[in-house]
């Protein structure tokens, strides 16, 4: 997963606080494993992998980088959206705003695949989210590609919780 396994441990790691630089892992080993350790009672990377292939999906079926975007501008949170985009920092989102703009159906899903409660769900995809849009735009722009690059790492995940 090479790439894959460099923007998914930014985003993981930015999410989470850790801003240390992480070294980049040896193939065939969990790069979410040490972020992870410490979720839904130490399960390591799988709860890692599935958080951001729920982030992917969310992602996806809300119209891929632009559609989510769309859809925070229109909630009137365009300044937060267009700083994930930016090369400068990313702004916070809420819980609730997070609902807001994408629906408390999605964030119920999300906290039954991941066995947690609504809150707990919502305050993890609105650490989430922002860091992989971020991640997803490195150059500070939506590409043509980015909706590419989203189905790639849902397979990528996919595939490494298959294992």
């Amino acid at each position: 997963m090479g790439l894959l396994d460099g923007i998914l441990g930014n985003v993981l790691g930015a999410a989470l606080g850790d801003n240390r630089t992480q070294p980049q892992q040896p193939q065939g080993q969990d790069p979410f494993g040490p972020i992870f350790s410490g979720l839904a009672g130490g399960s390591g990377g799988g709860t890692g992998n599935i958080l951001l292939q729920l982030g992917l999906s969310m992602l996806q079926q809300n119209g891929g980088l632009e559609g989510v975007l769309g859809k925070f501008r229109q909630a009137g949170m365009g300044a937060q959206a267009d700083s994930w985009v930016s090369t400068g920092p990313n702004m916070d989102i809420s819980p609730d705003q997070l609902q807001e703009v994408l629906g408390s159906g999605a964030l119920s899903d999300i906290a039954a695949k991941l066995g947690m409660s609504e809150e707990q769900a919502g305050s993890a995809m609105s650490q989430v989210l922002p860091e992989l849009i971020d991640q997803l735009t490195p150059q500070g722009q939506v590409t043509d590609d980015s909706n590419n690059s989203i189905a790639e790492g849902l397979d990528a995940l996919s595939r490494s919780l298959d294992r």
